[in-house]
């Protein structure tokens, strides 16, 4: 009978590789995760408060609302959804955020950008990837 012999060390070191990679890419990809379910928050109260806020601007708490469709005041609704970010402490919590603000027609559209800090590297991985969000809200005031 011929005699087997070698190590299984090879192959346990193996596993072991095998197995840190996939924990590293499961804690990665649930802060990506995280990240992202934070910004999308973020996005859809901005957006909110920019519709809120950029329909008719602070007057319609004041005097009403006018008659006819509400229009949307571009500057307005930029000035309201950042004042909000800065109260939520957007900037703080998201080093390098990236705010576009978006009028289109009765809706106004907030997109959120903000790198992650990864807790464990991937190797072949980005470094810091970039995480995005929208968020959306329509002036439709019944009538």
């Amino acid at each position: 009978m011929r005699e087997q012999r070698g190590s299984a060390a090879p192959l346990i070191v193996a596993l072991v590789a095998v197995v840190l990679l996939l924990v590293a890419v499961v804690v990665d990809s649930s802060a990506a995760y995280l990240t992202r379910q934070r910004l999308d928050e973020l996005a859809d109260g901005a957006a909110l408060q920019g519709a809120d806020l950029g329909a008719q601007g602070r007057d319609v708490y004041d005097g009403g609302l006018g008659s006819g469709p509400l229009a949307i005041s571009r500057a307005e609704a930029e000035r309201a959804v950042l004042a909000y970010l800065r109260d939520a402490g957007a900037a703080r919590d998201h080093p390098g955020l990236r705010v576009t603000v978006r009028v289109d027609g009765r809706r106004v559209v907030v997109e959120l950008a903000a790198p992650v800090d990864l807790p464990l590297g991937v190797p072949g991985a980005q470094e810091r990837p970039v995480v995005r969000a929208r968020g959306s809200a329509v002036v439709d005031p019944q009538e």
